[in-house]
């Protein structure tokens, strides 16, 4: 089964994408993976990669669909695949479909009212990187985290104001791969607002597994 995942930042679609690899068997890939082994295997693409990045820049739509291309031919992706931050547009969902048939986009659907709430809580441990939440899973001690002792803290972008810039981009730029995707007859929504065991199970209805 090839799917795409298709969710706001902080809708959970890392978690649920591990989940998905013990239920379906099958890769979970993301760009950000794809591109940290490219450049890790020092590929031609991997080589262009790294340098686009030490840049400061963002890696273009030509290198990024080259990149997906070559990791959908290998081995473990042939039995399918999730593919977690690509398409972003459009465009690289045009691309897609040209080397690529999708069985399924699964929309994992939250409002923004549901975003700031989880990922302005968010705090991670600068030593282990294990992340706290002060609603749901505060730290024992203050800033202290429970398994390592090191400092937990915010990241840059968690603050509230950095989520609403990042959930307008997402909003701009991806969110009418949702409209896309619908008119194919390929999209599923599952409600991404409930607990990590529901969602899941939301997940196992909408896919039918």
């Amino acid at each position: 089964m090839n799917l795409v995942f298709l969710g706001p930042p902080g809708a959970g679609k890392g978690t649920l994408a591990a989940k998905a690899v013990d239920i379906l068997g099958i890769p979970h890939i993301s760009t950000g993976n794809i591109f940290r082994a490219a450049i890790a295997a020092g590929s031609p693409l991997g080589v262009k990669v790294k340098s686009i990045l030490d840049s400061g820049k963002l890696v273009d739509d030509e290198t990024t669909i080259g990149l997906v291309k070559e990791r959908l031919a290998q081995a473990d992706a042939q039995k399918g695949y999730i593919l977690d931050g690509f398409p972003r547009t459009i465009p690289q969902a045009e691309a897609l479909a040209a080397f690529s048939s999708v069985d399924k986009v699964v929309n994992f659907d939250i409002p923004d009212s549901g975003v700031l709430e989880r990922l302005s809580g968010r705090r991670v441990c600068r030593s282990c990187g294990h992340n706290f939440h002060m609603v749901y899973d505060r730290p024992k001690k203050e800033n202290i985290c429970d398994y390592c002792g090191g400092e937990v803290y915010t990241r840059d972008d968690d603050r509230e104001d950095a989520v609403r810039k990042r959930l307008e981009v997402y909003r701009a730029q991806t969110a009418p791969l949702i409209g896309y995707y619908r008119s194919k007859g390929l999209l599923l929504d599952v409600d991404a607002r409930p607990a990590v065991e529901q969602v899941v199970e939301n997940f196992r209805k909408a896919v039918q597994v």
